[in-house]
């Protein structure tokens, strides 16, 4: 096991990694910007390193100011949280030369799921299925055209390096498609330093599923269920639940089979998300994420696996906690991000929290390092906190998150607590019948008090 892990990350994650590392009696380095001397995670571990000024890419991505403050504190592994550096694989690879361990998959494999296109083949080779497009990236001339044409309009252009709902454009038509093209990779451009975009169908009204997997890097790999995160604004998840109300055990179990028995061929170390739209009851690949993800805690609620400790046994060389037959899906649970964003225009609100009550109560869990009185700087994610709610059913985690959100107070900024009060009311949601377009179009019909 490792003696001391540095925490390459700020905010809730970094307190959740935290946390793990003190049950496992495992000393902690949190590092800082000057922005967020007085939060949470610096308060809370064994020691602390301010690593540079606000702005991330002097701080938070900031290299060799990481490999320092691992020196002069002596730790010798580092968890990357997730966004910032978690993915980077020359982020891995470097930390490797210098003899310390990245808590996280193998630098070969978050290079091979960051490119779009390799991930697609990859996924396509192991037997994953993927959404019809093409084989690689496109330009804006008669091939694209044969391919939109094949598979049939509308269809996405997608960035090759790209995340986060940028770089991607729909393509209704054919006359479409060429300014599609362009103006796509011109945002991967600027976004990515990468223009290359691919064209995928593009499906009407999909779910986003996606699969948890842990695998111990020689071959074992696990699923634990899937995730439902089809509540989204701008491709960015708002509300994220386990198990899908629309997935049975049968379609759980095949491809929950898949993506395990892919991992086991790759020999894949670690936690990682594999990503699926999925229409009419069939999955098709989109991506996987090389690391813990934001939505994390509804998988344990509903397994009692702790994934963020699994994920540091796991690189010390641990074995896997448990066998795929040993896994039973308990109950339901859902997840909110709660963001410092007005609820309606969704401008970022930071500033000083003057009163904060979280809500309590059976089956009641917040991943949050805010506090009454903690300012929330303007130079990060809006995150405050992720309120995530279990119960023994799906009707009875609706009726605790409706309690729980009423509950919750946050004070002195801007939430969006009202959207979400909102939402666990409305009729369509209560049913489980909604899609990856939903939230914005009921959004566009400005129903959003609380």
């Amino acid at each position: 096991m490792f003696d001391k892990i540095l925490i390459a990350n700020r905010g809730e994650i970094a307190l959740r990694v935290l946390r793990a590392c003190k049950e496992l009696g495992i000393a902690t380095v949190a590092v800082h910007s000057t922005a967020d001397a007085d939060a949470m995670h610096v308060r809370l571990a064994d020691e602390s390193v301010c690593i540079g000024p606000p702005q991330s890419k002097d701080s938070y991505l900031n290299v060799p100011a990481l490999l320092a403050a691992c020196e002069i504190t002596g730790a010798d592994a580092v968890h990357p949280g997730y966004g910032f550096l978690s993915e980077n694989a020359r982020f891995a690879e470097i930390l490797s030369d210098h003899n310390l361990h990245f808590i996280g998959p193998k630098a070969e494999h978050i290079r091979l799921m960051g490119d779009k296109i390799e991930a697609k083949k990859t996924a396509k080779r192991l037997g994953i299925p993927v959404v019809p497009g093409s084989d690689g990236a496109v330009g804006a001339d008669d091939d694209a055209m044969a391919i939109g044409k094949s598979i049939g309009f509308p269809v996405l252009v997608k960035a090759a390096a790209g995340g986060g709902g940028r770089g991607m454009k729909v393509a209704h038509t054919a006359e479409d498609l060429a300014m599609a093209i362009s103006t796509a990779g011109n945002e991967a451009k600027a976004a990515f330093g990468d223009s290359s975009v691919y064209l995928e169908k593009y499906l009407q009204k999909p779910r986003h599923i996606e699969i948890q997997v842990l695998g111990d890097g020689r071959g074992g790999a696990i699923h634990l269920g899937e995730r439902d995160c089809s509540l989204q604004r701008r491709h960015q998840k708002v509300w994220e639940e386990s198990p899908s109300p629309v997935i049975s055990p049968e379609a759980r179990a095949r491809i929950g089979g898949i993506c395990a028995k892919a991992m086991q061929e790759m020999q894949y170390l670690g936690v990682g998300t594999i990503e699926f739209l999925y229409e009419d009851g069939e999955f098709y690949f989109i991506e996987m994420n090389t690391r813990i993800q934001v939505e994390h805690p509804v998988t344990e609620m509903i397994t009692g696996i702790d994934l963020v400790l699994e994920q540091i046994r796991i690189a010390a060389g641990g074995d896997l906690p448990v066998r795929q037959d040993e896994i039973t899906l308990n109950g339901h649970a859902i997840e909110c991000r709660v963001n410092a964003e007005n609820p309606v225009t969704f401008r970022p609100s930071p500033g000083k929290i003057s009163r904060y009550h979280p809500p309590g109560g059976l089956g009641i869990r917040i991943d949050s390092a805010v506090y009454q009185g903690y300012t929330i700087p303007p130079y990060y994610d809006s995150l405050v906190g992720k309120l995530i709610v279990h119960g023994k059913t799906r009707g009875e985690c609706l009726m605790r998150l409706r309690r729980a959100l009423d509950e919750m107070v946050v004070d002195g900024i801007e939430t969006t607590l009202p959207l979400f009060r909102a939402l666990v009311r409305e009729p369509s949601i209560i049913d489980g019948d909604y899609h990856i377009h939903w939230l914005e179009q009921y959004l566009a019909s400005g129903v959003t008090d609380g």
